[in-house]
């Protein structure tokens, strides 16, 4: 019988947590498409990713999601005003922010965002300056990662009892 009930609560939480994540992303949809961002799905995208089972985690994560982001947004703006989408200064940026990674001691998480905002900058074809896709695609995770931290601050996940993991998803 313990198992069985075990098995309702961790039930429970998935459920707990797919509304969660399910809410938090449709209110950054719907915030970013307020504010007229012309990618709202990259704040959509941002906040699930940053839905982590507590605020320490999700936290943790958040800061490597905007320090990797800050720092594409940066030398992609920079080098695609310069180059556009050659693919030859694309891996030098990706070399460039490996090593900026390195010697600000960031670590892969964060090299790994700066390369996703950085083949975003440089990569995707677009009628508008480099610059003005950089400081869209930051503002967009940016606020992703606002209502990702504001819903696991006021919806925090709980484990379920008995167990010392949130749930199975």
């Amino acid at each position: 019988m313990a198992a069985a009930g075990t098995v309702i609560s961790l039930e429970r939480t998935s459920v707990l947590h797919i509304m969660r994540t399910t809410l938090a992303g449709v209110a950054s949809q719907l915030v970013a498409q307020a504010l007229r961002m012309p990618e709202p799905y990259w704040a959509t995208v941002t906040t699930i990713v940053i839905m982590q089972s507590s605020l320490g985690a999700a936290w943790k994560v958040s800061w490597n999601r905007l320090e990797g982001t800050a720092l594409g947004t940066i030398v992609g703006g920079l080098l695609a005003s310069y180059f556009g989408g050659n693919i030859v200064a694309f891996a030098a940026a990706m070399i460039a922010c490996g090593l900026l990674c390195l010697v600000l001691h960031l670590d892969r998480t964060s090299y790994r965002f700066a390369g996703i905002t950085l083949t975003i900058i440089m990569l995707v074809t677009r009628t508008q300056s480099a610059w003005i896709i950089a400081a869209h695609r930051f503002v967009e995770v940016s606020l992703g990662i606002a209502v990702g931290l504001a819903f696991t601050a006021l919806w925090p996940e709980r484990s379920a009892p008995g167990t010392d993991r949130p749930s199975r998803i």
